[in-house]
């Protein structure tokens, strides 16, 4: 134990890391380990606990995802390994080797030089001063990466053409370029250092839809050809499912819930893990129309009477956070081998809380989804049919087979409350007779 503890402080004072880190129980290489990490903001009465006692391992040659709300932590964890921010409690090793908070200046450059980071805003992590050329050679001036001036330009002109950029846009400036274009130079910054590990925060939010697939599939290349190991930050579900190995949810700072892709999505045992899958949007309007949401209520849990809750493995390589209890019940559910249910939707497979307005609803749906432009269900309609209560029928009929939905249902308010009052005024002028009869 002596010799190895000897051996890790040599490897810090001389500023290198060791070629291989520590190897994880499963047999797979721990390249980052967060290890029971506080990050605080403020001093007293205005201090604030961005991140509670965080721990997760990242294996060599994965996607990681982090996941959870905004204000969740995800971005303070990331900024966190990049030695942006600082732990008030806790440690983050890298290869074995202890990076976050004082550490010696070689050590430091080895950092940057290992571990680079993709920025969510594309536009405001480049300099709109310098050209794109000198943007990514930066890296490469600063840590002599190149054997002359030739080099430079080679391996520049390679990474441009990598992230699907022509060599002619090198004399560009960023405000020349669309946000995806913006984005994929941001990604070839980080990527000509051929750096190890690679913080992606939120890279592809600020993007379109078409344009995300392309920079995911961009970072899917690199990973097969250079086995990058990626730390993906994000808060959509959707899309972190198909790219990433493993995926941790983060709520208020902590880690409730580490799991493979599969599995989380297959078994989300967590309460708020189960609202963030019921929150990921459906593709067919009619449906989402109808999906019923799960929401999350931290009430729910009970951790007094020294009930302590923990990031706790339940099996199959599956962490929850929960107290002993709750961990019991998960570990039940869990041995049962039946994906639970995720999402739910009402008239498909989940009873409508109110039958009678449901079904309506589902009646009407497509025709709803239908409906012209100029179906908008004015309150003229309500005056006119309430006014002209036989028009007002007539103009509900032709709109309601015309899929005029929220004028014939305009019409058709208008004109009951008009029968109604008739109807009344009938009842009380028949009371009058009766009462002037004796």
């Amino acid at each position: 134990m002596g010799k190895e503890k000897n051996n890790k402080v040599s490897e810090i004072r001389t500023g290198h890391f060791p070629e291989h880190g520590p190897i994880a129980e499963n047999g797979k290489e721990i390249l980052l380990s967060v290890k029971n990490v506080d990050i605080n903001f403020g001093k007293g009465d205005n201090i604030v606990r961005a991140v509670k006692d965080a721990s997760f391992d990242i294996y060599k040659g994965e996607t990681f995802s982090l996941v959870g709300e905004s204000g969740s932590g995800k971005t303070t964890i990331g900024r966190a390994v990049i030695r942006a921010n600082t732990c008030s409690k806790g440690e983050i090793q890298y290869k074995g080797v202890r990076i976050s908070g004082k550490i010696p200046h070689s050590l430091d450059r080895e950092v940057v030089r290992n571990i680079q980071m993709v920025f969510q805003d594309p536009a405001a992590s480049l300099n709109e001063r310098a050209t794109v050329e000198y943007i990514i050679s930066e890296g490469l001036y600063n840590f002599h990466l190149y054997e002359d001036d030739t080099d430079r330009v080679r391996k520049v002109e390679k990474i441009i053409e990598d992230v699907g950029l022509l060599p002619e846009h090198l004399t560009r400036y960023p405000h020349e370029f669309s946000g995806g274009q913006r984005q994929r130079v941001g990604l070839a910054r980080a990527m000509v250092m051929e750096p190890e590990f690679v913080v992606a925060d939120e890279p592809i939010s600020a993007l379109d839809v078409s344009i995300r697939a392309q920079i995911l599939n961009l970072m899917n290349k690199f990973k097969e050809e250079r086995n990058t190991t990626y730390l993906f930050i994000a808060h959509d579900l959707s899309i972190v499912r198909y790219i990433s190995d493993r995926i941790g949810v983060i709520y208020k700072g902590k880690i409730v819930e580490i799991a493979t892709s599969e599995e989380l999505f297959n078994y989300p045992l967590h309460p708020y893990t189960r609202a963030l899958i019921s929150a990921i949007p459906l593709p067919d309007p009619k449906l989402e129309k109808h999906k019923a949401l799960f929401t999350y209520d931290p009430s729910q849990h009970d951790y007094s009477n020294g009930k302590e809750p923990e990031l706790t493995l339940i099996g199959h390589d599956h962490y929850v956070y929960g107290s002993e209890e709750e961990i019991a019940e998960y570990k039940k559910i869990r041995e049962r081998n039946v994906p639970l249910k995720t999402l739910s939707i009402i008239g498909v497979n989940t009873e409508a809380p109110d039958e009678d307005v449901e079904e309506e609803n589902l009646a009407t749906s497509e025709v709803i989804l239908d409906r012209p432009i100029h179906d908008t269900g004015s309150a003229i309609y309500v005056i006119l049919s309430f006014l002209l209560p036989i028009i007002g029928i007539i103009a509900a009929i032709i709109f309601r087979k015309k899929n005029y939905i929220r004028n014939f249902k305009a019409c058709r308010k208008g004109f009951i409350a008009s029968f109604g009052c008739i109807l009344l005024l009938i009842i009380v002028f028949l009371l009058l007779l009766a009462s002037a009869a004796f």
